[in-house]
């Protein structure tokens, strides 16, 4: 959902080239509500994290019995935000359903992902892969016909977070509420326990940050301005003249 490098672009015939949108509307709209929930989210994760920064595996875990890791963070248990951070982090996680769930089905529907997410065979080669690893590496500038279009890394990492991470953060998310595992007990018991899908949950939180921290490097990388510019106006615009 977090896509604020180029689509692939729109080649028209004429004398005067027009320029492309390069965003739907859709993909635009999705991505900044996505990205605004998913830091309320990081926010008020940590205000609910500091209340007991240690993880299990299986069913209960608490205070006083072994723990599976403890992380190095303090215990605040008097923090005036914990209670707000619990009614935060839910209502940002289903605004973040909402989205995730409008993008895919018009992702579906428009073939969005298909030809734009979803690598072509051509580039699931490891020369394809080293290639783009490579020029990353070595922060080349990017071309504009570099930028029109996914490159592998961009494609696999998105469909990862899209089709992988996400669900698996409402799956983790659901099977820690007592009201919902109360009615579909499995949710939980299919992961090893609710402390599990907790620990689950907080891996998959870190895996996503990882991704917005690389992602927001990329697009620093090649053009920051222009590559905001066209995922607030639709508009591909040029990396040339950008100084960032």
């Amino acid at each position: 959902m977090a896509e604020a490098v180029a689509a692939p672009s729109v080649v028209i015939a004429s004398a005067a080239p027009r320029e492309a949108p390069r965003h739907a509307a859709m993909v635009r709209v999705t991505h900044w509500t996505s990205a605004l929930s998913f830091l309320v989210l990081v926010l008020s994760g940590i205000a609910i994290l500091l209340a007991h920064p240690r993880l299990y595996w299986g069913e209960t875990g608490g205070l006083g019995g072994p723990s599976l890791l403890d992380l190095p963070l303090p215990f605040v248990l008097d923090t005036p935000i914990r209670g707000p951070g619990r009614y935060l982090h839910f209502l940002a996680a289903w605004v973040s359903v909402f989205t995730g769930a409008v993008y895919v089905a018009l992702g579906l529907a428009s073939r969005h992902f298909s030809r734009n997410l979803w690598p072509a065979r051509a580039q699931l080669t490891l020369a394809a892969v080293k290639s783009v690893a490579g020029n990353h590496l070595h922060f080349r500038r990017a071309t504009e016909a570099d930028l029109a279009a996914y490159n592998v890394l961009q494609r696999t990492s998105y469909t990862a977070v899209v089709f992988v991470l996400f669900p698996l953060m409402i799956w983790t998310g659901l099977a820690m509420s007592p009201a919902v595992t109360s009615v579909f007990p499995f949710l939980a018991t299919a992961l090893g326990g609710q402390q599990s899908a907790r620990t689950i949950h907080f891996f998959v939180a870190c895996a996503l940050v990882l991704f917005l921290i690389v992602h927001v490097a990329l697009v620093w990388q090649t053009g920051f301005k222009a590559r905001v510019r066209a995922m607030i106006t639709g508009r591909p615009g040029s990396t040339r003249k950008d100084p960032s």
